[in-house]
């Protein structure tokens, strides 16, 4: 039982490393790419704000702490919030107009143009969050998706689509939480360490 025990880590271990490895060979220039508009985002005053269902709550909860606290260097509070805290707003929702809404209202209640929702699920197709997605982008709010599974119906939602294609749901989660951990502490370094990289796009002149 032990040997078998000991089988289950490793088999994990080796499969998250492998996935890890070949996801961001792939992804880094898109890691990179969001992290670039999650800065301009909040250096044109606007916020973030982040959903998701389960673990991607937890996940969701997660990386909006790291914007409002902090993630690894000391630097003011970052406008961020989790749309999956508010216990009153979700079950009056819940109750009132359904589960699938509880993160649609709060969008059309919060959102303003220029801010960003980043919606998560593993399988793309939670439907609560591509109503939130949809009306953010009523809203001229800037969508992203973290999925998995190809991205599902997210995916044509997305103005950035991060999506962990394997139908793992535990090892598509590792991921999440490793490219928001990325794109916390690349957020910082545009806004700290390199913001004559964000000067050509708030000033106009970046090439299209």
């Amino acid at each position: 039982m032990t040997d078998t025990a000991r089988q289950i880590v490793l088999e994990h271990a080796t499969e998250g490393a492998k996935l890890r490895e070949r996801y961001f060979q792939q992804n880094a220039e898109r890691v990179v790419e969001l992290a670039l508009q999650m800065a301009l985002t909040l250096a044109r005053g606007r916020k973030i704000m982040f959903c998701g269902n389960g673990g991607s709550a937890a996940d969701a909860q997660h990386l909006a702490a790291e914007f409002v606290n902090r993630f690894m260097m000391e630097r003011p509070p970052l406008p961020a919030l989790a749309l999956t805290t508010d216990s009153s707003i979700l079950t009056a929702i819940g109750n009132d107009y359904g589960f699938e809404q509880v993160f649609q209202k709060q969008v059309q209640a919060l959102g303003q143009p220029g801010d960003m929702l980043v919606g998560i699920s593993t399988s793309g197709n939670s439907p609560n969050v591509v109503l939130a997605l949809k009306a953010a982008r009523e809203k001229g709010v800037t969508t992203v998706g973290m999925t998995g599974r190809g991205g599902g119906e997210m995916a044509a939602l997305c103005d950035y689509l991060l999506d962990v294609s394997d139908r793992r749901t535990p090892l598509v989660q590792e991921i999440h939480i490793t490219v928001g951990h990325l794109l916390c502490q690349l957020t910082d370094h545009f806004l700290f360490e390199n913001v004559l990289a964000l000067q050509p796009y708030l000033e106009g002149t970046a090439p299209q």
